[in-house]
């Protein structure tokens, strides 16, 4: 049995009321670690080390910064097959994928904002002579970073890395569901020498400290990634105090393919696009819209390649489909397949729970393909978040751009096609923040991500991030003595 601590100020420490959490092994559904059930005081203590380290931390060079963010990339990347297995174990995707996924990119995110910060350069401009303006980017102070439980670590220092980079203190609250890799960060930390207060790291439910982060006079900026339905709470906490928020939310993503697109690269990277993580990334194709002189071709296709993908053991080289997160929200994934068919789907494939020899008290979903739903039912609008995808006809490109944009959705798309003008149009017409043409889950980590309508309010990534942590401060510095200064302007 792990037990998971809180760390604040430099300490590993349990919560002060000494309450905690079960985590679960979503692969064996049995409890394997505890983590803190934090309230209020704790979280106040968090929020006093970042307020307490702040000013020395602000005044340090980018330099500085730079090179401890650069030594925490390298322990991550040294302790790879750790956190790895810990990220398989905690949330449930198979041990390959956080290998290769998870936990080098969450060397990246650090590794890239520790570059970030050295080029992060000021705005200069000139008045005709008269006057020279540029700008100045300060650090706000104690903020706050609140991540999910599908990428834990991968989103985890995708925040963390800008805040601490742009010069700010942090009190980070990873999910309660998936703690472990944040807790074996806290270690790595430690041994990076980052001085105490920099970055608290504080365990619990949401409704306990995020929601205390919110509303904190002290914390000057909130990131969050999550559901919707809380970041709006986090929203109508934090817009009344002032406070600068991101929100990056729910997703209920078009995936276009058009009957010209190299299908061969289509399908695979369908494939993946549908079911990666068990479909838990708020990126994947969920709504799969396919041009009807293909259609046919393209569900027999899909269904077979889906049906070969091996559900089973995370730890299990072999295995594409791993755990559900958790059996809270296993229930709700099975629910969403029982409505669909009460909307009139019919399951093509999947659409079942799985018990893999020696993993029977797990929660594993066969992944699941539905067709015959109308584009504004319920499981065509909401966002499931598992290995579910519906398939949907098309006859025109307006009439699929129309069903695109029917969702109070907006994070990404995909488009399959090699007709170029076509790409271009819809991926200026198409109401997301990020489309992918003839690829997905590409990305350049200099560029903004994020989404519209309800899938967000504001950016993270690159310059963003770093804009996002600092206040802009304009200095206007005239060349002139006041008084010719006067005469030149107002003819005095």
């Amino acid at each position: 049995m792990e037990t998971i601590q809180n760390y604040i100020g430099g300490v590993l420490k349990n919560a002060r009321a000494g309450a905690v959490l079960d985590v679960f092994n979503p692969a064996t559904g049995e409890v394997y670690a505890t983590v803190p059930d934090s309230k209020k005081e704790d979280i106040e203590e968090a929020v006093s080390a970042a307020k307490k380290a702040y000013p020395s931390w602000s005044a340090t060079t980018v330099e500085e910064r730079h090179d401890y963010l650069m030594k925490i990339s390298r322990a991550i990347e040294d302790e790879l097959e750790e956190l790895a297995l810990a990220e398989s174990i905690d949330n449930g995707k198979p041990l390959w994928l956080a290998k290769m996924v998870d936990i080098p990119r969450a060397a990246s995110n650090m590794r890239f904002f520790a570059t970030a910060i050295m080029q992060f350069a000021s705005e200069a401009h000139e008045m005709n002579e008269q006057a020279i303006n540029y700008t100045l980017r300060r650090p706000l102070g104690p903020v706050a970073c609140i991540s999910p439980w599908n990428l834990p670590l991968y989103l985890f220092t995708w925040k963390i890395a800008p805040a601490l980079a742009a010069g700010n203190t942090v009190v980070a609250k990873p999910s309660e569901v998936t703690p472990m890799t944040a807790y074996l960060l806290s270690k790595i930390v430690i041994k990076s020498g980052l001085p105490a207060g920099v970055l608290n790291i504080v365990h619990g439910q949401g409704t306990d400290t995020g929601r205390v982060l919110s509303a904190h006079k002290d914390i000057k900026a909130i990131s969050f990634t999550g559901s919707t339905k809380v970041g709006a709470d986090i929203a109508m906490k934090a817009a009344p105090l002032f406070k600068k928020y991101s929100l990056e939310m729910g997703g209920k993503n078009p995936n276009i393919i058009f009957a010209d697109c190299d299908y061969d690269k289509m399908l695979q990277t369908t494939l993946r696009s549908s079911f990666s993580n068990q479909g838990q990334i708020c990126l994947c194709g969920s709504k799969i819209f396919v041009e009807n002189i293909i259609y046919e071709k393209f569900k027999r296709d899909f269904i077979k390649k889906t049906k070969e993908l091996k559900v089973g053991n995370p730890l299990d080289a072999a295995t594409k489909i791993g755990a559900i997160v958790s059996k809270d929200h296993f229930d709700k994934i099975m629910s969403y397949i029982d409505l669909a068919k009460e909307e009139g789907g019919e399951v093509l494939s999947g659409g079942n729970s799985v018990r893999p020899t020696g993993n029977e008290n797990g929660w594993f979903i066969d992944p699941t393909i539905i067709e015959g739903l109308a584009n504004n039912c319920r499981t065509n609008r909401e966002e499931i978040f598992g290995p579910v995808v519906t398939l949907i006809p098309f006859e025109t490109e307006g009439e699929v751009l129309n069903m695109a944009n029917n969702n109070e959705y907006g994070l990404a798309a995909t488009i399959w096609t090699e007709n170029l003008s076509r790409a271009h149009r819809l991926s200026n017409k198409i109401e997301a923040g990020i489309i992918w043409v003839n690829t997905w889950l590409l990305r350049d980590l200099r560029t903004p991500f994020g989404g519209m309508k309800n899938s967000g309010v504001g950016r993270e990534g690159g310059f963003e991030a770093l804009r996002f942590f600092t206040e802009p401060k304009n200095v206007c510095i005239a060349y002139e003595n006041k008084s010719q200064f006067l005469k030149n302007n107002y003819h005095v």
